[in-house]
């Protein structure tokens, strides 16, 4: 089992940076496969990035290539999503979310998910 606690939002203007971190408990940080998520007022949730447990393999929804990067530090046992050219349409509230499989887009896909960071981009 592992709990997560994301940090990092805040109010930014357009073409500013943010990276939200998450911070993981337990000693198995490193077999989970992570995801970012967000959700804006009224939407559903909606997929970000996932990275693999080793850090090689990471995608991305179409609408953040370029943009937003996924990492991750099992040493600290911390995944990152370093964001820039942030546009007011990013605006939601993003989520970390854990699994034992990579390669997941659907939030019913994760097991282990944080309490969410609030990023709101103004124009």
């Amino acid at each position: 089992q592992v709990q997560l606690v994301e940090s990092g939002g805040g109010l930014v203007q357009a073409g500013d940076s943010l990276r939200l971190s998450c911070a993981a408990s337990g000693r198995t940080f490193s077999s989970y496969a992570m995801g970012w998520f967000r959700q804006a007022p009224g939407k559903e949730r909606e997929f970000v990035a996932a990275i693999s447990q080793n850090g090689v393999s990471r995608i991305y929804v179409d609408s953040v290539k370029g943009r937003f990067t996924i990492s991750r530090d099992n040493a600290k046992n911390t995944v990152y999503l370093q964001m820039i050219s942030l546009k007011p349409e990013d605006t939601a509230v993003y989520y970390c979310a854990a699994d034992g499989d990579y390669g997941l887009v659907y939030p019913r896909e994760y097991d282990y998910w944080g309490q969410g960071t609030q990023v709101t981009v103004s124009s």
